[in-house]
């Protein structure tokens, strides 16, 4: 396992509009940890696609598990070449799935945007691939909105190479790096939500001390309550605050003890 100084939590929930119109959650997240570093991504599968939580999950999974055999062969994330290599196993992993299913598979199931960090003990480099949202250090960074809805998704580049690529967004040593949030472009509707600042994700020790903290507080922010209106004799519905599915990885630096 990886000796950085780090803690992480993680969580995926259902967006209200998929609930509403009987979608599965087309978001995904993973994160892993090896003697050389600890990865971790999320991913949102394209909303028009049938099944496009296959090829967020995939994706997910692929990304981290490159990115750690990069690492294991001594390529950092700070080589020129770290995030081309990861691209294009990404890109030759997607192909190979059309390949056997067809190119149909990349519109209904292989399109999905990518947010991920890899950490070693000498480096922090976030990266990204389409829409979501991240925080370096409390400083929140929003990753489109797009025209018409639609990022340059990386499996685009499956029918046209060279179309769209794996963007380096932040690079920094891993001792200046003190938290890091990654989020699905569903995580943007947190920024306006009135229960508190984006900082308490990686602030309050609860949602690292439990494991189901955080997705547990996803999900009652996406509860639909009702409640009685005395003076004017009715009842309000109010629905979920997160339309889209939301998927959150946090990473924080493990506190120093008193």
């Amino acid at each position: 396992m990886s000796s950085l100084p780090f803690e992480s939590a993680a969580a995926t929930v259902l967006g209200r509009e998929h609930a509403r119109v009987g979608r599965n959650n087309q978001d995904a997240f993973h994160t892993r940890a090896s003697a050389h570093g600890l990865v971790a991504v999320v991913t949102d599968g394209c909303g028009s696609g049938a099944a496009s939580e296959v090829g967020a999950r995939l994706g997910a999974w692929r990304a981290v598990d490159t990115a750690l055999t990069l690492l294991a062969e001594g390529v950092g994330p700070d080589a020129p070449g770290f995030l081309s290599l990861l691209e294009a196993d990404l890109l030759g992993f997607l192909k190979g799935l059309a390949g056997q299913l067809g190119p149909e598979a990349v519109g209904e199931a292989l399109l999905f945007t990518l947010v991920g960090a890899v950490c070693t003990p000498s480096c922090v480099l976030v990266f990204a691939a389409g829409d979501g949202l991240w925080a370096l250090n409390g400083e929140v960074h929003r990753l489109g909105p797009f025209p018409g809805n639609a990022p340059p998704y990386l499996g685009y580049g499956v029918l046209r190479p060279g179309l769209v690529g794996l963007k380096p967004l932040d690079l920094r040593p891993t001792e200046a790096v003190d938290s890091l949030l990654l989020g699905t472009d569903g995580a943007v509707d947190l920024l306006e939500e009135p229960g508190g600042p984006l900082s308490r994700f990686w602030r309050e020790d609860r949602y690292f001390t439990n494991p189901d903290a955080l997705r547990r507080h996803l999900a009652l922010l996406n509860r639909e309550t009702v409640r009685a209106d005395f003076p004017g004799r009715r009842l309000v519905r109010e629905t979920g605050r997160l339309g889209d599915d939301t998927t959150l990885v946090v990473l924080r630096r493990v506190p120093r003890e008193a």
